[in-house]
């Protein structure tokens, strides 16, 4: 999912965040005291296609400015011997107005893809803490939208939907 790369930027993340022995033994009995509920969880998945549709707005602004008016000029040297030359010149049909309206609009866009990504990185860093059961029950309920059978066929075992459901739950109960 992350590539050698991330892996390791995910783990120097972890490192980090777990100071001690304690602090991890307190995010595996809770949710970690971020204070994430269910309702985050799953605003998870709409932050991670908020932030692409926002991308995608962004990108469809700046093709809007893009569009350049080109035109040729005669005219002549400004210095003796004034000879006859052709200039070319160019520039957007966009007036300042518009300029700044779609400024403005990239500004509100930028903000709500940081607000986004705030809620992608602080459920990701969650995830992290989190004991590895839950966060396979996480993954594949929440985030691969499998249904309870699928996700205890997942985990494997001996387990069955209601009782992963059971589990799910009941780690939620905790906080």
């Amino acid at each position: 999912m992350y590539g050698d790369k991330g892996r390791g930027l995910l783990w120097e993340q972890v490192k980090g965040y777990r100071k001690n022995e304690n602090d991890m033994q307190q995010g595996a009995a809770s949710t970690g005291g971020m204070g994430l509920d269910k309702k985050t969880l799953e605003e998870y998945i709409d932050a991670c296609m908020l932030v692409k549709e926002t991308e995608e707005e962004i990108q469809r602004l700046e093709q809007k400015k893009m569009p350049a008016i080109l035109g040729k000029v005669k005219g002549s040297s400004p210095d003796f011997p004034y000879q006859a030359r052709s200039f070319t010149i160019s520039g957007t049909a966009f007036g300042y107005g518009e300029e700044k309206g779609l400024r403005e609009q990239k500004q509100v866009l930028m903000e709500r893809k940081a607000r986004a990504e705030k809620t992608k990185l602080e459920v990701e860093r969650w995830m992290n803490i989190i004991p590895m059961r839950m966060q396979r029950i996480i993954k594949y309920k929440i985030l691969e939208e499998m249904t309870w059978e699928e996700t205890a066929a997942k985990i494997g075992g001996k387990e069955t939907g209601e009782g992963v459901r059971k589990q799910y739950e009941r780690f939620f109960e905790k906080k």
